[in-house]
């Protein structure tokens, strides 16, 4: 009797070898499934920036106001009746009445 306990314990064992520890086993599905969470967050980022570059490179293929306006800002580039007025604030650290620091 005692073997029969056994060799049935064994046997169970080995049946549930392959659920906890095998190939496809739990571990390994929580496994992928917290990649495929990960891939998904990335994508939904990735997809995210996509929308946005989309977007600009539309109001740049559409419209003259979105050149413009990057020409201006990061190139510094003015209209040709325009006069440039270039604003200095003063410093923190100078007093109301003298120049500021440069």
């Amino acid at each position: 009797m005692r073997a029969l306990t056994l060799a049935l314990a064994a046997l169970i064992v080995l049946i549930q070898y392959p659920l906890w520890l095998g190939k496809g086993s739990w571990f390994r599905v929580w496994e992928v499934d917290q990649q495929i969470r990960a891939q998904r967050e990335a994508n939904w980022r990735l997809q995210a920036r996509n929308a946005g570059l989309e977007a600009e490179v539309r109001d740049l293929k559409v419209g003259l106001d979105a050149i413009e306006e990057r020409a201006r800002s990061e190139l510094g580039m003015i209209r040709q009746d325009e006069i440039f007025f270039q604003v200095l604030e003063a410093s923190p650290a100078a007093a109301p009445g003298e120049p500021a620091a440069r």
